[in-house]
């Protein structure tokens, strides 16, 4: 794997802990800003909804921009929010910081994944993805766990000081050691990346993707209310258990990145289906010390145990349009953090208590076992060739335009030349 894939992991590692660290910080930023948990938790969705909407944004803003000058300037931008949110004077400046975070951590993720996934053999995707994952695992095993530590002991505004820190080490590796990666001779074309709309695999991969991020971040995102006011855990266990849930995460997104690439919809079935069981037995036994403990390690492994198949199923099927197929699949994911913590707050200000969130989140991955069957059935019935279809496609419309040109030969990097490698390997893609 090129060192730059780790790079783009170690830059990840930052994204994940601001992104995921609220969830230790709740009950202290509520406290501070005068406001209730449920609407501290909808930071966690202002954050995911900046996610959404960067993305495909974003993506699409930088199509033909360079690659490396895309990295460095968002993952600057990224740390300045941080440092935005540290100085937050109220609830809605916090509100707005959050925001412009998550836009710039949006671009980041869909270059960056672009450029992982170029990088590497088709065979390889879910590997390069597991890395960039992996990144969000360790995030989850120490950054949110040394979040919630310094928020007990220091005050809240100290972890996104800690996290101002993370992102400026990020900057020197990126700007050290992604390589420099010229545009191809043949620009990008928005319509033509557009295709990949048009196929409902890709809407299929886009829904699967919500539902199980979201069902599983409907019950997480309130995890430390759980744990003291239900379980009757002192404070000083969250930032432990959280790190559990990391451990779990990391676990599950490397035994995941090694068999996704043979057994896509095998891990997509098993993982979310043991996501369903683990979120309702969490409801069941939320009272219990020792049943919630394990429960959170074995979420984090569930959950991040389908991540790299749910990221190379959105390139397998959006492959003709990498850099969108890495927007989607970032807006995709966030859609689910952004449904996921709301429907968990409206639940809990419907007085059904905090265990009914994980009654809310096994509901949304149940939906998304649905969908995955339905996908299944799709690609035995032959729906899954339909991104071979668009790239013969965009293969045959650069045909006829060569037919009538002085030299019939495609400039580099166009469709008419293109075989699915090609595309992803095309770096500006």
């Amino acid at each position: 794997m090129p060192m730059a894939v780790y790079i783009l992991g170690l830059s990840v590692f930052a994204l994940g802990t601001s992104e995921f660290m609220l969830s230790g910080l709740l009950p202290p930023i509520a406290d501070d800003m005068n406001v209730s948990i449920p609407q501290a938790g909808l930071l966690i969705s202002a954050f995911a909804i900046g996610m959404v909407v960067g993305a495909p944004l974003l993506a699409v803003a930088t199509l033909r921009l360079p690659r490396r000058t895309t990295l460095i300037a968002l993952i600057s931008v990224f740390g300045l929010g941080q440092v935005a949110g540290a100085l937050a004077p109220t609830y809605e400046v916090l509100f707005a910081s959050r925001v412009v975070s998550a836009l710039a951590c949006a671009g980041f993720w869909a270059v960056g994944a672009a450029v992982a996934i170029a990088m590497v053999p088709v065979n390889q995707r879910a590997r390069a993805m597991a890395v960039m994952i992996g990144g969000l695992s360790i995030a989850n095993v120490l950054g949110v766990p040394m979040g919630a530590f310094l928020g007990e002991h220091l005050g809240w505004r100290s972890a996104f000081w800690a996290v101002g820190v993370a992102s400026a080490v990020a900057l020197v590796g990126v700007v050290t050691r992604i390589p420099y990666i010229p545009l191809p001779e043949k620009k990008p074309q928005l319509r033509q990346e557009l295709a990949i709309y048009r196929d409902r695999q890709v809407w299929l991969a886009i829904v699967i993707t919500a539902l199980a991020a979201g069902g599983v971040f409907c019950a997480f995102s309130y995890l430390a209310p759980l744990l003291t006011d239900v379980a009757g855990l002192d404070s000083g266990w969250v930032p432990w258990i959280l790190g559990l849930f990391g451990v779990g995460a990391l676990i599950g997104t490397t035994i995941g990145g090694r068999v996704a690439d043979a057994h896509l919809f095998g891990v997509l079935l098993s993982g979310i289906t043991a996501s369903t069981v683990f979120l309702a037995a969490l409801a069941l036994f939320a009272s219990s010390q020792v049943a919630v403990v394990a429960l959170a390690f074995l979420l984090g492994l569930s959950a991040f145990f389908t991540a790299p198949a749910l990221n190379a199923r959105m390139f397998n099927v959006a492959g003709a349009a990498p850099t969108l197929a890495g927007a989607t699949t970032t807006a995709a994911f966030n859609l689910g953090n952004t449904s996921g913590p709301w429907l968990g707050g409206t639940v809990i200000d419907a007085d059904l208590g905090f265990a009914s969130t994980a009654w809310a989140g096994a509901a949304m991955t149940v939906l998304a076992l649905a969908a995955v069957a339905v996908s299944l059935r799709l690609q035995q019935g032959g729906g899954g060739v339909s991104r071979s279809r668009l790239i013969a496609k965009s293969a045959a419309a650069g045909t006829a335009s060569a037919a009538g040109a002085e030299r019939a030969v495609p400039a580099p990097g166009a469709s008419g030349s293109a075989t699915p490698a090609d595309r992803v390997q095309s770096p500006g893609a």
